[in-house]
C-alpha cells in the first residue's frame, strides 16, 4: 500500500498524555532492569528511554522487553511498539464498530460460526438453562463481557455446585454473564501446558482486498484459566510456518527455555494446522471490515482452529533479541501491509 503516514494529532495527544502521567520512579526501576540485564549505566538508560519515547514512539516497557539498550538505531527501527500500535488501532477501527470487539457477548453473536463451541448468556430467570449448560459440559468458563488481560474470567465445575439458585445469583452479581463450553486444545499444544487453553495471537490487517498476517505469537499458561502474563503466562514468536523462533519470555524478565511445569522445550514447538489457521483468520478478518487492524486470539483444537476473541487494540508481541539472537522485529511487515 502507498504510505499514508500516521497523523500528527493523535501522536501529539499521546505524548502530552504520557508526559502528564509519567512515573519517574517506574522509569528508573525499568532502567535498573536494563542495567542488570545488559550492564548499562542507569542515567544513560533513563535518558535514552525518554528520548526514545519522545522521538521514536517507544514505550518504556518496549525498551526493556525488546532489548533496545543493545540495539543500533537501525535495528530499533524494525521493532513494532505499543504507541505505534495504539495509533494504528485508533486510525483503523471505526468507533461505531469497536463495541463488537469490546463486548464479548456482542463478539460471540457476530462471530458465532467461528467459535465452534456452545455459549450461553446469563440472564435473570434462566437458572434452569444455566444448570443444564454447566451440567452438560461439566466444566465451563464464565466471563465478564467487558474485560481485558484475562481478568474477569473464571472456570467452574458442575460437581462443585450445590445450590444452583445461589450459583446463578453469584454469576449475575459478579457480572459473569457469558458462559462458554471449555475448548479442547490439540494434543501438541496440550503437551506444553495441559492445564491452560493456550492461545495463538495473530495480528492481522485487512486492507479492503487482502488480509495480511503481520505477526504470530504463541502464548502459554501455567495451569490457570488464562495464559495472560497476569496469570503467569509467557509467549514465543512463531515464524510463518508456525515454528517457534526461540525460547519463551514475558515482560517481567523471565526467560523460559522449557515450560516450567512440563519441561517442554519451547523452541521445539510447532503450531499444528498452520495453513488452516491462516485461512481461518483471513475469513474472520472480513466479517467486520470497518475494524481493519485486529489481534485475533485463536486456539487450535484437535480438528482445526477455534476463535476465542478479537482485539481491536491489537497490542504488540515482538521478538526479544537476547533470547532468540535475532536483532530485528516485525515493523517492516506492518509498514508494507498498512503503509505508514
Amino acid at each position: 500500500m502507498p504510505s499514508t503516514g500516521l497523523s500528527l494529532g493523535p501522536k501529539l495527544r499521546y505524548l502530552v498524555e504520557r508526559a502528564r502521567r509519567i512515573d519517574v520512579g517506574s522509569v528508573i526501576e525499568r532502567a535498573k532492569e536494563v542495567r542488570d540485564q545488559h550492564g548499562k549505566a542507569v542515567p544513560l538508560v533513563v535518558a535514552d528511554m525518554l528520548w526514545s519515547a519522545a522521538r521514536r514512539d517507544v514505550a518504556f516497557q518496549d525498551y526493556v522487553d525488546y532489548d533496545f539498550a543493545t540495539l543500533s538505531r537501525a535495528e530499533r527501527a524494525t521493532f513494532m511498539t505499543h504507541p505505534v500500535s495504539m495509533q494504528l488501532a485508533a486510525r483503523y477501527a471505526d468507533p461505531g464498530h469497536r463495541v463488537t470487539f469490546e463486548d464479548k457477548i456482542a463478539f460471540n453473536r457476530r462471530f458465532d460460526r467461528f467459535l465452534r463451541r456452545e455459549w450461553l448468556v446469563v440472564e435473570a430467570g434462566n437458572v434452569g438453562a444455566v444448570r443444564d449448560f454447566v451440567e452438560r459440559h461439566g466444566t465451563i468458563v464464565a466471563k465478564v463481557p467487558v474485560s481485558h488481560m484475562g481478568l474477569g474470567v473464571h472456570r467452574y465445575h458442575a460437581a462443585d455446585v450445590d445450590d444452583w439458585e445461589s450459583f446463578h445469583r453469584g454469576l449475575l452479581e459478579r457480572g459473569e454473564l457469558l458462559l462458554e463450553e471449555l475448548i479442547v486444545q490439540h494434543p501438541d499444544i496440550a503437551a506444553v501446558c495441559p492445564g491452560t487453553v493456550n492461545t495463538t495471537r495473530i495480528t492481522a490487517f485487512n486492507d479492503g482486498s487482502e488480509v495480511h498476517i503481520l505477526a504470530i505469537a504463541q502464548k502459554f499458561g501455567r495451569g490457570a484459566v488464562s495464559d495472560q502474563m497476569s496469570f503467569g503466562g509467557f509467549y514465543t514468536m512463531l515464524d510463518d510456518a508456525g515454528h517457534a523462533i526461540g525460547a519463551g519470555y514475558d515482560s517481567h524478565g523471565h526467560v523460559h527455555e522449557t515450560h516450567p511445569d512440563t519441561g517442554f522445550p519451547i523452541a521445539d514447538f510447532r503450531l499444528p494446522f498452520m495453513p488452516e489457521v491462516r485461512a481461518f483468520v483471513q475469513q474472520a478478518a472480513r466479517i467486520v471490515p470497518q475494524v481493519q487492524y485486529v489481534g485475533w486470539d485463536v486456539v487450535v483444537a484437535p480438528d482445526g482452529p477455534v476463535l476465542v476473541e478479537g482485539n481491536w487494540g491489537a497490542g504488540v508481541y515482538e521478538n526479544k533479541p537476547s533470547v532468540t539472537g535475532i536483532r530485528t522485529g516485525h515493523k517492516p511487515r506492518y509498514r508494507q501491509a498498512i503503509g505508514f
